[in-house]
């Protein structure tokens, strides 16, 4: 069949846009229209990985496909990645795919050699919730500004909220996990704790009170076994197989989706401490790290403004510790534009255009691409079968390539769910089980407040009690004040002037080069 001159524009722009020289991850082959695919492979250059990049379209279009072609082509390139598991069928990458008539004939089209292959998987639950691996971050680490995210405080609540942190740090109370942080809260708005709490200035007793409810609302859905120890050290996301493959690390989230805040939250937390704790390495080869957050736009609804700017300012630099991020949601408008313009590969499955909203959403995402030789690029993007996107990356120089009505490879791996029993043997054959499969209880301020409202309470009952009866006829002196006056009775320490006498508080300040050093969204490690 004879090529118009608007395709063979297509195809001679698109070859030449996508004829990389260093290794790259393949994509597909260009479709000129819904029935017409021509010889023509669509690629993503593996050093501009790093340079970010989103995966969008409706729910059934083909997003975790995409998602688990391009974690497959990563790790086979040695690149490890971060993937978290929304539905639970990311797990089959562990296990090779099954052969069938329909994938056969993907593969022959496309001119691809499809081999079944599992990949080496670790899995990981946050806070055990599921059967893999515990991933855990204590209290302080975390940090007072993504947990006002999770519990959905207004600016002044999440101001008040970094006070008390504050005050947690200052008196040598670790929070360690929640009950911490609520042991500290019912301290301060205790008759013991007033003074204290009065001292931190703008802490009202009415924000504290209400910020105590909203985690005592957190507890009661389970949030508590998200915070504790052993803490996850995220360096252990950047690891290679035996075999020199990447290890692909998938945090299990399917008991989780009624709480999205949480683990979307916990996964900005994440990138935000491979920020802090990795090397600057500028432009490399290949990525040290790829991290696909899932279901993005719940990290982003009803964010605070404090927060959107701090997330797009870890995404703009994270970029030179060697690690790409790919956001993955249903319509581009779900990212935020300051997120969004720093996405320089774009993968868009299908858009449905039946309300004015939709209309508007798919303008709106037709605005952000490149030109484009399709006469209607709004109209491509409707007609997408599933398999099936469009596609604009960055060139080996940093620049756009032209835009790619594009079918896309089939997945070697399992493209449902993992065997139960080979996730069981796969988490207690892993190196990383001995670390974080058991949690630990070390003293905190949870216990060390209890303590000193023990020993508060002992010391009230020695002053309470009535002196002992002399012995029968013998005589007892009484001593005479000393001369210029009666002697005052030793006044009792204050609160702080306790806590700076106590061990604990002198251990902190032993131990202060470990302490938290809080970063971007004031997140720190001990």
């Amino acid at each position: 069949m004879t090529e118009s001159p608007i395709a063979e524009q297509i195809t001679g722009d698109v070859a030449a846009g996508y004829r990389f020289e260093g290794p790259a991850l393949e994509l597909g082959g260009l479709m000129l229209d819904a029935d017409q695919l021509v010889d023509v492979p669509v690629r993503i250059p593996l050093a501009m990985l790093n340079r970010h990049g989103l995966v969008a379209g409706a729910t059934g279009t083909g997003k975790t496909r995409t998602l688990q072609l391009l974690v497959e082509q990563l790790s086979a390139q040695g690149v490890p990645v971060f993937a978290a598991d929304i539905k639970g069928d990311l797990s089959g990458l562990a296990q090779p795919g099954e052969a069938s008539d329909k994938l056969a004939a993907r593969a022959a089209s496309l001119g691809q050699q499809w081999t079944a292959t599992g990949f080496p998987v670790e899995f990981y639950a946050i806070g055990g919730v599921g059967s893999g691996l515990p991933l855990r971050v204590t209290m302080s680490a975390f940090g007072p500004t993504l947990l006002s995210k999770v519990l959905g405080l207004n600016d002044t609540q999440e101001s008040s909220l970094g006070l008390v942190f504050h005050y947690a740090d200052q008196a040598g109370l670790p929070l360690l996990d929640l009950a911490d942080l609520r042991a500290v809260l019912t301290h301060l708005l205790s008759d013991e704790g007033k003074a204290e709490l009065k001292a931190l200035g703008g802490l009202s007793s009415a924000t504290a009170g209400v910020i105590l409810r909203e985690l005592i609302g957190l507890e009661d859905q389970g949030g508590d076994v998200f915070f504790g120890e052993p803490e996850f050290e995220s360096a252990d996301l950047l690891q290679l197989a035996a075999d020199g493959r990447g290890l692909v690390s998938l945090v299990e989230l399917p008991q989780l989706q009624d709480r999205p805040a949480i683990f979307s939250t916990f996964l900005m937390w994440l990138l935000a401490d491979l920020f802090h704790d990795l090397p600057e390495v500028g432009d490399i080869d290949k990525p040290k790290l790829v991290f696909f957050f899932d279901e993005a736009h719940l990290l982003f609804a009803d964010a605070s403004k404090a927060f959107l700017d701090q997330v797009a300012q870890t995404v703009r630099l994270i970029r030179s510790k060697g690690v790409g991020v790919f956001f993955v949601t249903q319509s581009p408008t779900d990212v935020p534009d300051p997120v969004l313009a720093q996405l320089g590969s774009r993968v868009q499955h299908q858009l449905r255009a039946h309300t004015p909203n939709d209309a508007k959403a798919l303008k709106a995402t037709v605005a952000t691409y490149p030109t484009s030789g399709y006469a209607d690029l709004g109209q491509v993007i409707t007609s997408l079968g599933i398999g099936e996107a469009v596609v604009t990356v960055m060139n080996e120089r940093g620049a756009p390539t032209p835009v790619a009505w594009t079918r896309l490879r089939a997945p070697e791996a399992r493209m449902d769910p993992c065997d139960a029993d080979v996730v069981t043997a796969t988490v207690a054959a892993s190196p990383r089980a001995a670390k974080y499969q058991a949690s630990i209880d070390r003293e905190s301020a949870r216990e060390i407040l209890a303590d000193r409202l023990e020993q508060g309470a002992a010391k009230q009952e020695q002053e309470a009690a009535p002196p002992p009866a002399p012995d029968a006829g013998r005589h007892i002196p009484v001593p005479k004040p000393p001369r210029g006056g009666s002697k005052q009775a030793p006044k009792d320490d204050s609160m702080v002037e306790q806590v700076v006498k106590s061990a604990a508080f002198k251990d902190f300040m032993r131990t202060a080069a470990r302490e938290i050093a809080r970063g971007v969204f004031k997140t720190g490690r001990r």
